[in-house]
């Protein structure tokens, strides 16, 4: 049949270079999806790859291999001598109404279709961690992964696939493996002041886990949750899909507010709270505070969920005493994680839970888990009785202190008047507050396209903040990258006038 003639109305968007999808992949899509919603017609003519690369400023090779996917997937119909068209034999309606048809379709599967904790999961979740491959300056929540003893590791491991005892080549206990429980009771007995036998610590797959098996244990659909404001996406996304009535309290300078809290709602079934160094402020809950929080859940019949992320790393004094050990009603149930003190892909957490609870929660672990891999565990549990976890926390508290103050250093240098930066007590990350007026979310979108990652601080918000900030991770940064970096984030922000 004849072909149309060139009929190209159509605009390509401009391509983004700094996006993380490369060139030619952007092209592709663009062109792909306005093939199928009709934009493109069957037939219709497309311009020269030449052509094409000189509208959107970009290397002919860079149109050519977007060409060539279309072509191998038959989007596309290329005859030598006479150009490359939007191919013909696929059904026109099919081509006019498939994208409304996926969307449709996705209204189902996101509707009537999946329960409403699932429903909540998928509108809420699937964006918390969105940071993917090689991070940079400065993306928060990362500890020195570079710093970690591989070395050490794999001799660890390699000591046990030698001579590799049996117990560890079947299905291990649902509360973890009995030598790690009790090193995790050893040790936060001595450095965090947690009260508990081993049999009370449940290994799991890092503080997430922890949090659903915690959510589905305690709480029914329609229970009313605290949850600090900023606080945690990630703890505020699983009360939510538990059903959950998440109430936001405020944070001020000593912690969780609270009076604020019991305005809000008197008799919450559970509060979620990071008092040892709140995520994402960085401040300290006051000894007060903790113990008019004890004694008001005591009263209501209310659970704390105490996050204890990263409280080992503190540079002005040890490390405050964990929640947990001040709790005489058996109220607290403590979480911690090896996320954030050894790797982020090591992927083991632990639950501390009351005596009365030990059953409830193995159950609800294994229904979903069964149990974490037993040779990491047990690799854990070696590095751990055998001194090393000791070692590797005094030498990152060190290190981490030091790169702190090179952030803070750098900011007063290159970002004077545009990002307020303080040092913190704790932590792998800073708070830098934007002037009055300033939207977080487009900084963070102005310092992407200058190559450097942070987060804003309305992210972690559930009301709206009083003042913007973006949150600049620095402890997996070398000195060196965090002085440039912070040149960068000078000019994206002074870029956006």
């Amino acid at each position: 049949m004849p072909k149309s003639p060139v009929v190209f109305a159509f605009s390509i968007p401009a391509l983004d270079p700094n996006s993380a999808s490369p060139l030619h992949k952007q092209l592709y899509e663009e062109l792909r999806q306005s093939i199928l919603s009709g934009r493109l017609a069957a037939g219709t003519r497309l311009p020269s790859t030449r052509t094409i690369a000189n509208e959107l400023g970009v290397s002919r090779n860079t149109v050519l291999n977007a060409f060539a996917q279309l072509l191998a997937e038959g989007y596309l119909d290329s005859q030598v001598g006479d150009g490359t068209y939007v191919i013909d034999t696929l059904p026109e309606e099919l081509l006019h109404t498939r994208t409304e048809n996926d969307r449709a379709a996705r209204a189902v599967n996101t509707g009537r279709r999946l329960s409403k904790r699932g429903q909540v999961m998928a509108e809420t979740s699937v964006h918390l961690f969105n940071h993917r491959g090689i991070p940079h300056a400065f993306r928060p929540g990362l500890p020195a992964f570079d710093e970690f003893p591989v070395e050490l590791w794999a001799r660890l491991h390699a000591r046990y696939w030698k001579h590799m005892p049996r117990e560890l080549l079947t299905y291990g206990e649902a509360g973890g493996y009995p030598p790690l429980r009790q090193a995790i009771a050893d040790y936060l007995s001595a450095a965090r002041g947690v009260r508990c036998t081993a049999e009370q610590v449940i290994i799991v797959a890092g503080s997430q886990q922890a949090l659903d098996v915690a959510t589905r244990i305690l709480l029914d659909p329609g229970d009313a949750a605290w949850m600090e404001d900023p606080g945690y996406p990630g703890a505020r996304a699983t009360l939510q899909a538990a059903g959950a009535n998440v109430i936001p309290v405020p944070v001020a300078a000593d912690g969780l507010d609270v009076a604020a809290g019991i305005q809000r709602c008197p008799s919450p079934r559970v509060i979620y709270l990071t008092p040892s160094h709140q995520n994402p402020l960085g401040v300290t809950m006051s000894l007060s505070r903790r113990l008019a929080l004890l004694e008001h859940a005591s009263r209501v019949g209310a659970w704390l969920l105490e996050d204890d992320y990263a409280s080992e790393y503190r540079y002005i004094s040890r490390p405050v005493a964990a929640l947990q050990g001040l709790d005489h009603d058996n109220r607290v149930i403590y979480i911690g994680t090896f996320s954030k003190v050894l790797l982020p892909s090591l992927r083991l957490g632990y639950l501390v839970v009351p005596p009365d609870l030990i059953n409830a929660f193995t159950a609800a672990h294994a229904a979903a888990n069964f149990h974490a891999p037993t040779l990491d565990q047990a690799v854990l549990a070696d590095f751990i009785t055998e001194g090393h976890f000791a070692r590797h926390i005094r030498r990152m508290r060190v290190l981490y202190q030091q790169r702190q103050a090179a952030l803070i250093e750098a900011a007063e240098r290159e970002l004077g008047g545009l990002l307020e930066v303080h040092e913190a007590e704790c932590g792998l990350q800073l708070v830098g507050w934007l002037p009055e007026g300033v939207h977080d979310d487009m900084a963070v979108s102005a310092a992407r396209r200058y190559g450097v990652e942070s987060r804003a601080l309305s992210f972690y918000s559930i009301e709206p903040p009083k003042r913007g900030g973006l949150l600049l991770g620095y402890a997996f940064v070398p000195e060196a990258e965090i002085a440039e970096g912070a040149k960068q984030l000078g000019k994206a922000l002074r870029a956006m006038g």
